[in-house]
């Protein structure tokens, strides 16, 4: 049978959903045991969330001064010794795993798995490639020890319960590279939802036409309670900073409800909003590669459209 490990993934003492994710993907797997890892300065409370996440068996901490930011390079020689005894090991497909994912496949001399997003056997996956136009299934080696990255957007999370399962510190004795330092971290800051797993997204394009104009954006976003994404093309014009991008390069997202507002849906932008439940798009482009996957479209001027829209959520 096999057992699995999930790197919890957390900042500022609260634990990432992409977490709960990962733990459902492992969950297909139908392993005898899920364990989940919290590597921290301080991980009392992030192992008290990740305790209650149902079908974690037990929640593995490592406390160590050198884990107060999350730094690949510091976590992956930690994340291997722990691995010991696991056939699997995984973590959610975000920044945080991506870079330390490979990292800990290398450490343990194993290909990584990536962006798995379904589970037809214990070592078989299936992962998207060429922008998400075909899906792959892929085979890992059942001698070695599976190492991938969970394609969030395609997972639910898995269910919040009332009590905690066992947590056990663990006293790894690895030494952990000098070469790297945590210089500073910079991040926005917005009392609107988190864009990774906010249920409603309004996202804008080129077509906004300016930083300034984005406000229209901004504006419709609070009026609905959604968080703000953006297209590549508005990111490297300058109106948003790049946080905001959704899509291959960007953020993948799966939002109950994910507006395109001026974005005419290049490939890259669709992959990540593939797993989206409803797409509306709204373009003046009728031709406009996006309304052929959007479930509701409206072709006009965004500038129109928009305000009416809010006008007629105010009425």
């Amino acid at each position: 049978m096999s057992k699995i490990l999930v790197i919890a993934e957390h900042l500022g003492g609260k634990l990432n959903p992409s977490t709960a994710r990962a733990v459902s993907a492992a969950a297909a797997a139908k392993p005898e045991a899920i364990d989940v890892l919290v590597l921290a300065d301080n991980a009392d409370a992030i192992a008290a969330e990740a305790a209650k996440i149902e079908g974690v068996s037990r929640v593995l901490t490592v406390t160590r001064a050198e884990n107060a930011h999350a730094l690949a390079a510091v976590l992956a020689p930690q994340v291997a010794k722990a691995a010991a005894g696991y056939s699997h090991v995984f973590a959610p497909s975000t920044t945080f795993g991506k870079d330390l994912a490979p990292r800990v496949a290398a450490l343990l001399g194993v290909a990584q798995v990536s962006d798995v997003m379904a589970v037809e056997g214990s070592h078989t996956f299936k992962r998207p490639i060429y922008a998400g136009n075909a899906i792959v299934t892929v085979e890992a080696d059942p001698a070695q020890t599976v190492v991938a990255t969970i394609r969030t957007a395609s997972w639910p999370a898995a269910a919040i319960g009332a009590n905690g399962t066992p947590v056990e510190a663990l006293n790894l004795d690895v030494a952990l590279p000098s070469y790297t330092r945590f210089v500073e971290l910079k991040q926005g800051k917005s009392d609107r939802p988190d864009l990774q797993g906010a249920s409603k997204v309004v996202s804008g394009g080129r077509g906004v036409g300016s930083k300034e104009n984005f406000e229209i954006i901004y504006k419709f976003a609070d009026r609905i309670g959604a968080a703000v994404g953006a297209s590549r093309a508005a990111v490297d014009a300058g109106y948003v900073p790049n946080e905001m991008q959704v899509g291959q390069t960007g953020k993948i997202i799966a939002p109950e409800l994910y507006m395109a507002i001026g974005i005419s849906g290049a490939i890259q932008h669709l992959t990540g909003i593939k797993d989206a439940g409803t797409i509306v798009a709204i373009n003046k482009d009728a031709e406009a590669p996006i309304f052929e996957i959007a479930d509701l479209g409206l072709v006009g001027d965004l500038f129109k459209i928009v305000p009416e829209l809010e006008a007629a959520l105010a009425g």
